[in-house]
């Protein structure tokens, strides 16, 4: 019965009737005289079953039971008994479990003592020589592990190979050695580095896990041992697909493990390195704060005297060191320190893994240096990299990790006492770092940069020409090479480069500034959600940088650079909505259809895994951009095809620095651009401006004293260059009734840029020879124009929201007058027409994706912390920013946004245009009237009147070309 019971345990992993088990096979030890010959097997049967149970619930008390009752077995067993190694090797076992749990070497020397016993009584041609093998190799396997002699894990893959060439490839027994196989594979490799180590693993395992049933318990550790193997090979080549593959795995591995398994901890763990793994690569704040609480809760469930420990605090110090670079809370750097410190004290000074926790220990040392300049703990910082690195062989693999961390904190050194011999150990000590990495390593760009900025503080000390080409030469080469799986240290590192050559040889800016806007589609991955990359775009200050990369690229005459890096800096949000709706013309029939599929899945968000789906849209844009002609494919424009944007009128990109600001004229596609210095505008004074105009809104009172600012600081030096540039456009504006307004030029478009974004620009001039439009970016201009437009019948909507039956405060006194003056003029039969309480959240989008021209009349509120959370106020509910955006609006020409604030951004992403104007634009609408601040009720009607008239005029088709001027007159 016993073994019965135990045999359903292993097949199904039931607990009752391992437990059962237990009983009985205790029940006949009891029953059996000290000098029955069967005596000694069943103690062995009843120490297999404690045994069993201590590995499913992890209480020592088994585990004791099971060592005593072995330990019996095999002394009542004749040394020429033919059970006697089978007994040897379950009581090797058992030594082997006290020394994972305590971590005692003298328990681990028993233990492979008795396998050896064990496998020299075994002869070559018996049934269990395989699964004895396996007991002996995961002795050495662990004696490596804990001593780091590599002949000891040269043995334990020669065992293990040897194992699984005895046992026959359809059994349950041969898929548990080749996971062992591969876990030892995988210390080679970590050891070695040599990649063939990860691919041989990676093949065991899915070898293991084809011959494992999807109900067999042995199922989630063969997952679990993949997922390591998964991972190892994404830290080496950095792929994005082997680390989604990991996430994936450690969370269904999680899910298969019962919560009070005693490999809980240890699946968790996984599921953490993973989740720390993908923050690192995506910058996804919830995968840090989901790493930060499994670390913790790994923590607590390792008992203090546990061998696993000190690995997990080493990891959850990690994880907080990762928090406090994110969010600045110095409580994280400190429980970093404090938990490392532990993890360090934990580790035998003999211990192959001490090396990394100093490692992680200077780490956490040198960030606090960096936030409190105590010098003590620079000190600390590099004492225990240069430790770390003492204990680390010339062969190891993170050799050349430690070396760069040494030598930061000899550069951190440098730069608070000057000493020449600190500079040049870190010097030599990332030259050495560089040299150890292979040229396929994802961590070899990182480390060209640690050097590059070491020779710059080398060249900044001796002014040697042969150094600067140096520097150039190694960040080159960093932004050259495998692509590193964390891009935000490149991103910062290339902007290191931009202002070392700013200060020192100008002309490589934008070389420099090109490398930071090459990593925009990692560091804005497009299986985020708007909110997590508009978070990246102000953590990482993009904005600020497109302008120091306009400012520095007008500085050095080169206008056409300042358009492209302006153009790369603006509305990345935006731009990549747009990017979602490809023109799919110039593609193959099949790469269109995938490419289709792909984007409409993100656009419309109905895709489970965002992320896989941005990862296969990247590789699928990767292979088309191989195809002759298509290199360019979806890739920032170039100023060749940007300037067109310009055919409807100049553009004005006005752009704001602390250096100095600027307007660019781009006046069409065969005139080179104008740059048009405006030196008596400068950031503090645009902010001040900026701040009076906040103050003169509250009174509805836009004084003339502004206005005359903006116009002789910024308007007018813009009019002199257009005035003196002769036949610009390549006709006079044709609409005559426009002429008797005095309108003669045509169409200007503004393109403001940081503190120039929300100043009323168009009404400055107290005569005008323009129609004042604004653009989001140059690429969202062109889509415009080259947007078909609709030929069918235009369908007309509106929708008027006088409260929303929630907030009888919002009431609007104007609407019923506005929708009514609109009726009117249009006098269609197909004007579809909702109001009051039919005006839900539900029928207004339904409206919108029927209609092509839509007018809203209702409140609208921008979301300052998060914009695509902006909206409009409905009947009910809402009708937020992120929901239109991912509407099929197929029909979308126009939209007027007769409601407060919907082209108004957030101060804290003045480049994005993420108000609800812009949204609809990006959303698809060829164009937009919106409203940059509160008008009076009584201006609303009148506007739409005198909008809509000019539009319908003479029973015609509106065009939304046509807008902007409808709304100058």
């Amino acid at each position: 019965v016993g073994h019965d019971l135990l045999q359903r345990f292993y097949d199904t992993g039931d607990l009752d009737a391992l437990n059962t088990a237990v009983q009985k096979f205790q029940e006949v030890v009891n029953l059996t005289p000290q000098d029955h010959p069967d005596r000694a097997g069943w103690l062995h049967d009843f120490a297999v079953s404690v045994r069993n149970r201590y590995q499913r619930l992890g209480d020592v008390k088994d585990l004791e039971a099971a060592v005593e009752k072995f330990q019996e077995a095999v002394d009542l067993t004749p040394v020429d008994h033919p059970d006697r190694a089978g007994r040897l090797q379950s009581v090797a076992k058992s030594f082997g479990d006290w020394y994972q749990r305590l971590g005692e070497l003298k328990d681990l020397e028993a233990a492979l003592k008795m396998s050896q016993e064990a496998i020299d009584l075994t002869p070559v041609d018996h049934p269990d020589r395989g699964s004895r093998l396996q007991s002996l190799a995961a002795c050495f396997g662990n004696r490596y592990r804990r001593l780091g002699d590599l002949k000891d894990l040269d043995t334990t893959i020669q065992k293990l190979q040897e194992a699984v060439d005895l046992i026959p490839s359809d059994l349950i027994g041969r898929a548990r050695q080749l996971k062992n196989l591969s876990t030892a594979l995988i210390d080679r490799y970590q050891r070695l580095g040599e990649l063939k180590d990860v691919e041989a693993a990676l093949q065991r395992d899915k070898e293991a896990l084809d011959l494992i049933p999807v109900d067999h318990p042995d199922r989630a550790d063969q997952l679990r041992c993949l997922a390591v193997s998964s991972m190892s090979r994404y830290w080496r080549l950095g792929q994005l697909k082997d680390l989604e593959t990991v996430v994936q795995i450690s969370e269904q591995v999680v899910d298969l493990t019962p919560s009070d398994h005693p490999e809980w901890a240890g699946r968790l763990q996984n599921l953490a390195t993973s989740l720390g793994a993908r923050y690192r690569r995506l910058g996804e704040l919830r995968d840090l704060e989901a790493t930060v609480q499994k670390w913790e809760q790994t923590v607590d469930l390792t008992p203090a005297d546990h061998p696993e420990r000190a690995v997990r605090l080493q990891y959850l110090a990690e994880s907080l060191n990762d928090r406090y670079q994110r969010l600045s809370n110095l409580k994280d750097l400190e429980a970093a320190v404090q938990k490392i410190q532990e993890a360090v004290h934990l580790t035998p000074t003999d211990h192959p893994d001490r090396a990394g926790r100093l490692q992680g220990l200077a780490m956490s040392l040198g960030s606090r240096y960096q936030r409190l300049g105590e010098l003590k703990d620079l000190e600390g910082a590099l004492k225990r990299d240069q430790e770390a690195v003492d204990l680390t062989p010339t062969d190891h693999p993170q050799r050349a990790d430690r070396l760069q961390s040494l030598a930061r904190s000899l550069g951190n050194r440098y730069q608070r006492l000057e000493e020449l011999k600190d500079l040049q150990a870190a010097l030599q000590s990332d030259q050495e770092a560089v040299d150890l990495t292979p040229p396929d390593h994802s961590e070899r760009a990182r480390r060209l940069q640690g050097l590059a900025t070491s020779f710059s503080s080398w060249y900044k000390r001796f002014q040697n020409p042969k150094d600067l080409r140096l520097v150039h030469t190694y960040y080159d080469d960093s932004f050259n090479t495998q692509a590193s799986s964390d891009p935000e240290p490149s991103w910062n590192a290339a902007l290191k480069w931009a202002s070392f050559s700013k200060e020192f040889h100008p002309a490589y800016c934008s070389t420099a500034y090109s490398a930071a806007f090459n990593l925009l589609p990692q560091l804005l991955w497009m299986g985020h959600s708007i909110r997590v990359r508009q978070d990246a775009i102000h953590r990482l200050d993009i904005g600020n940088t497109a302008s120091a990369a306009t400012r520095i690229s007008l500085t050095l005459s080169d206008p056409i650079s300042a358009i492209q890096f302006f153009e790369q800096g603006l509305a990345t949000t935006f731009q990549q909505m747009l990017q979602l709706r490809p023109d799919l013309d110039r593609l193959p029939p099949d790469y269109a259809q995938k490419l289709e599929k792909l984007s409409y899945e993100l656009y419309c968000g109905i895709t489970d895994n965002p992320s896989k789906v941005a990862r296969e849209r990247q590789e699928l844009l990767q292979d088309i951009r191989r195809q002759p002609g298509l290199e360019h494919f979806l890739l920032p424009e170039p100023y060749s095809v940007l300037c067109q944007a310009s055919q409807g009128g100049p553009v004005v990109m006005l752009n704001s620095h602390e250096d100095g600001c600027d307007g660019i004229i781009i006046l069409n596609s065969t005139l080179d651009p104008v740059h048009v210095a405006l030196p008596t505008v400068t950031l503090d004074t645009l902010k001040f401006q900026k701040k009076i105009l906040k103050e003169l809104l509250r009174h509805c009172n836009v004084r003339a004293h502004l206005l005359t600012w903006l116009w002789n600081n910024i308007v007018e030096p813009i009019y002199q260059v257009l005035a003196s540039v002769s036949n610009f456009h390549k006709s006079d504006f044709p609409q005559t009734d426009f002429k008797q307004h005095d309108i003669h030029k045509g169409r200007l478009w503004w393109l403001p840029s940081g503190s120039f974004t929300g100043l009323p620009l168009h009404a400055c001039p107290q005569t005008d020879d323009f129609i004042h439009s604004y653009t989001a970016t140059l690429g969202s201009l062109l889509e415009a124009q080259a947007k078909k437009p609709v030929t069918t019948q235009h369908k007309m909507g509106v929708v008027g929201v006088t409260h929303t039956g929630l907030h009888r405060e919002n009431y609007l006194e104007g609407v019923e007058q506005e929708v009514q003056k609109i009726c009117a003029v249009i006098k269609d039969p197909n004007l579809e027409c909702i109001k009051g309480e039919q005006a839900t959240p539900t029928v207004a989008q339904n409206l919108l994706q029927n209609c092509s021209w839509v007018h809203l009349a209702c409140h609208g509120t921008q979301d300052l912390m998060e914009p695509a959370k902006s909206r409009l106020l409905l009947y009910g509910g809402t009708l937020e920013l992120e929901t239109i955006l991912r509407m099929p609006l197929s029909n979308a020409e126009f939209v007027f946004l007769a409601a407060c604030q919907t082209a108004m951004g957030d101060a804290a992403l003045v480049n994005e245009s993420f108000h609800l104007g812009g949204g609809f634009i990006a959303a698809g609408f060829r164009g937009a009237i919106g409203t940059l601040w509160s008008m009076n009720d009584e201006d609303g009607p009148t506007v739409a009147e005198t909008v809509y008239s000019h539009l319908f005029r003479d029973g015609r088709q509106p065009q939304a070309s046509d807008a902007a001027e409808a709304l100058q007159l």
